[in-house]
């Protein structure tokens, strides 16, 4: 700049390039920011050509520094004024309200009588009445005829606890608790529809078999109390006796079909 300052105008192309030592290109380049500082400054600028070496290409004009910032925005053209548009002076036409479709029913044949609604299911309420009253007979007919033929008072831990304590119970009751309950089980079984089919038939079968025994242990009981015997004959005695083995093998091997196609 100071070069410029003393001659009074930008220096030319080849002045820069033999004062700096600069290519054409880089001279001439040096020469436009030159020019454009100048400008900016209000100062004179020499009009003179640039020389450019004929085989070398132009220098790019985005290589220089200038002004940053937006391009002017274009002025908004301005629509010219259309005439009014008056109203149309027919109404549009009103689409009719669509019409509720109706639900589709089967149709059946006009002999196939029409299905009625599942009846309410009763109640089982009544069931407990009468299981309670069924409970209490039960429960004291098999411990009478548990007493009848042997079953007693059985020390649970003889040595250990004094007899009469708490470990002494009435090993009659064990009559009723496992034959009837047995029963009841089995007739769950049968009735669920849930197990295999052996399964099912052996829980038919046996609670057919624990009922059948339960009845008559019933029968046998009243027969021997309404005639005054205290004691059951060997017979009935030898059955009453074999019970709990067979209810705790029915239970077992119910128990173990059930489970057999888990």
């Amino acid at each position: 700049m100071r070069l410029a300052e003393q001659r009074g105008h930008v220096p030319t192309a080849d002045e820069l390039a033999e004062a700096f030592t600069l290519s054409p290109d880089r001279a001439a380049r040096l020469r436009h920011l030159m020019g454009l500082y100048r400008q900016r400054q209000g100062l004179p600028v020499a009009p003179e050509p640039t020389t450019i070496t004929p085989n070398e290409p132009a220098p790019d004009p985005w290589d220089y520094a200038e002004p940053i910032g937006p391009d002017p925005a274009p002025a908004p053209a301005v629509p010219e004024s259309a005439p009014p548009s008056e109203p149309n002076p027919t109404p549009a036409p009103i689409e009719p309200a669509a019409e509720p479709v109706e639900q589709v029913t089967n149709v059946g044949h006009p002999g196939t009588p029409t299905p009625e609604k599942p009846a309410r299911r009763p109640v089982v309420w009544p069931v407990v009445l009468m299981a309670l009253g069924a409970f209490v007979a039960v429960w004291s007919g098999w411990v009478g005829l548990g007493r009848m033929t042997g079953f007693g008072m059985v020390d649970l831990l003889p040595g250990i606890v004094d007899p009469g304590s708490w470990a002494t119970i009435d090993s009659a009751i064990t009559l009723p608790i496992g034959v009837e309950a047995y029963a009841a089980y089995a007739l769950y079984v049968w009735l669920s529809g849930r197990v295999p089919d052996r399964a099912r038939r052996f829980a038919k079968w046996s609670a057919i078999a624990s009922l059948t025994v339960g009845a008559l242990g019933q029968v046998a009981y009243h027969l021997l109390a309404a005639n005054g015997i205290t004691a059951a004959p060997w017979w009935i005695t030898t059955l009453v006796s074999c019970l709990p083995v067979a209810v705790l093998g029915m239970g077992a091997a119910l128990a173990h079909l059930v489970r057999a196609h888990d």
